[in-house]
């Protein structure tokens, strides 16, 4: 909206005792365009604030039946959308810092200059502003990252969203790959009031553990070879924001140890320097597992698991709660089909009852991916039963006769690749996505797996 317009709409009320000043302002404000009242004392300016609801109320600080100071405190819990402007002849420093820490936007010294009070409006005006155009965005995104349907645990975790969001404590979320985590993450996040401030990840199953100091403290220029310039950190880079530390139990402990320095002082240093620096980010962690089993493994240093034991969510897979898989299904059909600018394609009953009965080992992830498969795949507005057998949805008695082929396999060499992608799919599925762990489990280095995973086209994060 234009500034100018929203300027000559705004309502303005002055409350002063000395009669001159609130003429004189009052008259210059009209000339303005402006809606102006006008009050003479604290009471009846607190009657004016409940019905004339100003925009913004310039106050004088010095009257006689209530003074400026108690009709500020009694009125900015109640009327939070209008903006406060003390006006003092005899001021001082001390009065000013008081009014502002009740909620005064500005402090303007008499005699008044209409150039500081027109100012002062301007300042207003452009904030109020900023706040609407945040908070639409906001408001746009947050109806993007929507947590979709209305089953028992997912009303669980609405309610524990809504409530960890009005905290900046560190939190543990728990819950398979694909099932929701970093949704959940972005949703405390831009509930709370660190909104409008950054938000990140690091992850830890991905990152070499020797870089995950750095990715999340920085290093100071010259401490290792190639090092030519100062890199921040994600803690000093997230300042006043929100850092997802994804599979915590993939940091190294002693890293963990200085993780928790920083959660108790909110200071820290880059890698190589001696220098302390302060930041106020947000931890979130999530894991694949759960604390009680991290803490037996010894996967998590103790004195976080203290840190976090009053903070724990669990994220539930999608076969825990299939009674929103139809939301889903509509929630991401209306998703992809604006991204691709077509209609929305109707599925059928039986492919409806198709998609329920599926037990999405790759949760709510694999889910969004199969139905951009779908509509990638099926010319057709309408979905059948057999449009989604041939966008990929196999059922268990249907893996089980696919597995019965590899005797048909025309060498011993394809049949092996076929078994390995197989074995190596379904391990990856067991152990929730961690590369780390799937190796652990099964015996091979890392690394190894990756160039199988690689080779073989898995697609890990299903």
């Amino acid at each position: 909206m234009d500034l100018h317009a929203q300027k000559n709409r705004l309502k303005i009320l002055i409350i002063d005792d000395e009669p001159p000043i609130r003429e004189v302002l009052s008259e210059s404000l009209r000339d303005d365009g402006y809606d102006v009242m006008v009050a003479p004392d604290g009471p009846t300016g607190l009657d004016a604030l409940k019905s004339f609801q100003p925009d913004i109320c310039f106050l004088d600080i010095w009257m006689p039946r209530m003074d400026g100071i108690e009709v500020l405190t009694q009125a900015v819990p109640l009327f939070s959308n209008t903006s406060f402007v003390m006006i003092s002849g005899h001021g001082t420093i001390e009065t000013a810092v008081k009014a502002t820490r009740l909620g005064a936007w500005d402090f303007i010294e008499k005699p008044l200059s209409l150039d500081k009070i027109t100012i002062a409006i301007d300042h207003i005006v452009q904030l109020k502003s900023e706040r609407e155009e945040k908070n639409a965005l906001l408001n746009k995104l947050r109806k993007s990252i929507a947590l979709v349907g209305e089953s028992v645990p997912m009303q669980k975790i609405r309610t524990q969203v809504t409530q960890f969001a009005q905290n900046s404590n560190v939190l543990l979320i728990e819950g398979e790959v694909g099932s929701g985590r970093e949704l959940v993450s972005q949703n405390i996040h831009y509930m709370s009031t660190r909104a409008s401030g950054p938000i990140s990840e690091i992850n830890c199953s991905t990152l070499p553990q020797d870089l995950i100091e750095i990715e999340l403290f920085g290093i100071e220029k010259g401490t290792l070879p190639g090092i030519d310039k100062t890199r921040r950190g994600k803690i000093e880079l997230m300042q006043a924001g929100t850092l997802v530390i994804e599979e915590i139990e993939e940091m190294p402990l002693i890293l963990q140890e200085k993780l928790v320095s920083y959660l108790k002082t909110k200071k820290f240093k880059r890698f190589g320097s001696s220098d302390e620096l302060t930041s106020d980010v947000r931890m979130i962690l999530t894991t694949t597992s759960q604390l009680a089993t991290l803490l037996s493994n010894n996967k998590i240093h103790p004195d976080l698991a203290t840190s976090i034991s009053n903070a724990v969510m669990r994220m539930p897979p999608l076969r825990e709660r299939a009674e929103d898989i139809h939301s889903l299904v509509i929630h991401f059909s209306d998703f992809v089909a604006k991204q691709m600018a077509s209609l929305r394609k109707t599925i059928s009953e039986q492919g409806m009852k198709l998609l329920i009965k599926h037990s999405w080992p790759g949760n709510v992830r694999e889910l969004k991916n199969f139905m951009e498969r779908v509509y990638i795949l099926t010319p057709s507005d309408f979905v059948d039963v057999h449009d989604l057998r041939f966008a990929g949805l196999v059922d268990k008695r249907e893996a089980v006769a696919m597995s019965s082929d590899l005797a048909d396999m025309s060498t011993f060499r394809e049949a092996r690749a076929e078994f390995e992608k197989e074995y190596l799919i379904k391990k990856i599925q067991e152990n929730g996505g961690n590369i780390s762990k799937t190796a652990e489990s099964i015996g091979l280095e890392r690394s190894y797996l990756h160039r199988k995973i690689k080779a073989y086209g898995i697609e890990v994060n299903l």
